[in-house]
């Protein structure tokens, strides 16, 4: 199964992170490659990337279906290929450390299905990692970005 985790310590409440990663359009435009996506309502959402896979990319459409919000700690879901034959699934889970201190991880498992599977699942191995690191950091600089740069009220 291909999968990936990644933990990063914020120097943020855990309010602040749950604010965040609670509300899908936050993060789901920080998945890399990311083109476009869809909400369906609010624990349902179809997006659509550019997946480097191997020596190919290929545009994918994924539906991610929230199956847990346990706040302020944990967001679990479930992907499913639109346009290809994918499933998974994910969680970003926080961990108090101390008052403005708090360890996220983020995880995703997605394993391809159908003929192309055994070419396929051995480049996901490799690349499901990377992808997990790379959205985790792009989520702790875009949170860490709001936190600096808090909206004005006028």
């Amino acid at each position: 199964m291909p999968q990936g985790v990644h933990d990063i310590e914020l120097d943020l409440g855990i309010g602040e992170i749950w604010q965040f990663v609670s509300v899908l359009e936050n993060w789901i435009p920080l998945v890399p490659g990311y083109i476009s996506h869809e909400i369906i309502n609010d624990r349902q959402v179809n997006w659509t990337f550019i997946g480097d896979i191997g020596i190919m990319k290929k545009t994918i459409s994924l539906q991610a279906d929230i199956t847990e919000w346990n706040e302020p700690t944990e967001v679990k879901f479930t992907l499913t290929g639109l346009n290809e034959n994918f499933t998974g699934e994910g969680y970003f889970k926080a961990e108090v450390l101390g008052n403005q201190r708090t360890k996220m991880t983020g995880f995703l498992d997605i394993t391809a299905k159908g003929l192309k599977a055994p070419m396929i699942n051995p480049v996901l191995k490799t690349r499901v990692p990377q992808l997990t690191t790379e959205l985790v950091e792009a989520i702790a600089s875009r949170m860490n970005e709001k936190a600096s740069n808090p909206p004005t009220g006028k």
